[in-house]
């Protein structure tokens, strides 16, 4: 008895383990939604990823190179792109820009060039890509809240 005890809670253990990673936010149609929080973290990811070329190409100059500290910036900027794009993707382009939205093409536009965007941050260090993103962060935001 006392063993299946402990199977069923050293199983029941591993399943949480393996289930991974839990998110607030799911595909399912729950009614909670934060659009602008969601801008702000893609603003938040940007200044992050910024922070991490600007530390890969300081710590590139120094030498010897720290490759350990270069290596842990460069998983670090591709992290925080990859939740750009996740947000992109994932958040508005799935569950908030339905197909037949005001100015569905231009919205859909700008989050794809968001996309490339991001995929630029990943693969270079060039600042002039976080610029890009958070400009067209900005036009998102202005059209999908209809700023003026």
């Amino acid at each position: 008895m006392k063993k299946l005890l402990w199977l069923i809670l050293f199983g029941g253990m591993s399943m949480c383990i393996a289930a991974g990673n839990v998110y607030a936010h799911c595909e399912i149609p729950c009614g909670i939604y934060d659009d602008q929080a969601r801008v702000n973290m893609i603003l938040e990811h940007a200044t992050t990823i910024e922070k991490s070329m600007n530390q890969i190409i300081s710590l590139g100059k120094e030498k010897p190179a720290n490759k350990n500290q270069i290596v842990r910036w460069i998983d670090n900027k591709e992290y925080h792109a990859k939740k750009v794009q996740k947000i992109v993707c994932q958040y508005f382009m799935t569950q908030r820009i339905k197909p037949d939205a005001k100015k569905y093409p231009e919205k859909l536009s700008l989050l794809h060039q968001m996309l490339l965007a991001a995929m630029k941050c990943k693969q270079t260090t060039d600042v002039a890509h976080v610029a890009k993103l958070r400009a067209l962060a900005a036009d998102f935001e202005a059209l999908y809240f209809e700023k003026k």
